[in-house]
């Protein structure tokens, strides 16, 4: 092996083992990739399992090489693992698709409110399930963050959520029960040093699934405008590929409950995203959300320690 080999190869373990060492910070990279989503799928106008199958689909080719050149590097997973992350992109796709309705039918805001609660869902799925106890900082701190995702969502003060109150609420809750289970089935799946492997293997069944409830429902168009094939591209980069690689790294080096949690940042970069590309001032009480947001997860990330 040539020494600029060896050089590149000790200098990417390093990374590796610095990032290891750091899963709060790479969590909230991740977070902050995956905010530009609902600003991408409103800017694409494309319908709900459209968006989700071109998100999915495009983040593929990307997707393959880098899965490819870990594979050589780690060597092959486990059929168990492969088949635990094929099953957590088959609740990805539910997730993508109820989201998109739960905004058609109440508005982003209630969507954004109804969604986020995947952190009580995963927090008690892991105190249940894998004896995960949550912390007392945990448990103070909730209450105060999901606050701030509600005056975030812009809920506060507004007289209506959307003329399909009752369907988008059941849409909003089936979407964080998807996304609940999306995240502690990927994390089972991430049992290794790979990344890659598993994200692809979750993202083409989140496409398939996606692929078969657009044309169950009769909602998924092929051939979407070129306008919108840029944005659903955009978000395949920025989201589904680079977003969903650090934070998929990160899954397995977190408590449950923690990794879930870091995942209310979304929101709040989302605020400021909105607000540089379309325009959408935020209001105080927003930003004062934002503040109890960013407070809250501070407050409980400062004392996360690694999970074993």
């Amino acid at each position: 092996m040539a020494v600029t080999d060896v050089e590149r190869l000790a200098a990417s373990a390093g990374w590796r083992r610095r990032a290891g060492e750091r899963p709060v910070l790479i969590a909230a990279i991740g977070a902050l990739c995956i905010s530009s989503s609902g600003v991408l799928v409103e800017l694409a106008a494309s319908g709900a399992a459209t968006t989700a199958f071109f998100r999915c689909a495009l983040a593929l080719p990307l997707l393959v090489p880098l899965a490819l050149r870990e594979h050589r590097r780690l060597g092959p997973r486990a059929a168990r693992a492969r088949t635990t992350a094929v099953l957590a992109g088959v609740f990805f796709a539910v997730d993508l698709v109820l989201w998109t309705h739960a905004i058609n039918e109440v508005g982003a805001g209630i969507a954004t409110v109804l969604g986020n609660l995947q952190v009580v869902f995963v927090a008690a799925a892991a105190w249940v399930l894998f004896s995960e106890r949550p912390s007392r900082r945990f448990a103070l701190a909730l209450p105060v963050i999901f606050a701030g995702v509600v005056l975030v969502s812009g809920l506060a003060g507004r007289p209506s959520f959307g003329g399909h109150p009752v369907e988008g609420i059941v849409f909003g809750v089936g979407t964080s029960l998807a996304y609940a289970a999306f995240l502690l089935i990927l994390r089972g799946a991430t049992g290794t040093p790979h990344v890659a492997g598993p994200l692809l293997d979750a993202t083409a069944s989140a496409a398939v699934g996606s692929l078969v409830l657009g044309a169950v429902f009769g909602s998924l168009t092929l051939a979407p405008p070129l306008r919108s094939l840029g944005w659903l591209l955009l978000l395949a980069v920025t989201s589904q590929t680079i977003g969903w690689m650090f934070i998929t790294s990160s899954l397995p080096r977190l408590p449950r409950a923690i990794s879930s949690l870091m995942l209310l940042l979304q929101p709040v970069a989302a605020l400021g995203l909105a607000a540089l590309v379309l325009s959408e001032r935020p209001t105080w009480l927003q930003l004062f959300g934002a503040l109890l947001i960013i407070g809250g997860v501070l407050a409980v990330a400062r004392h996360a320690t690694p999970a074993a």
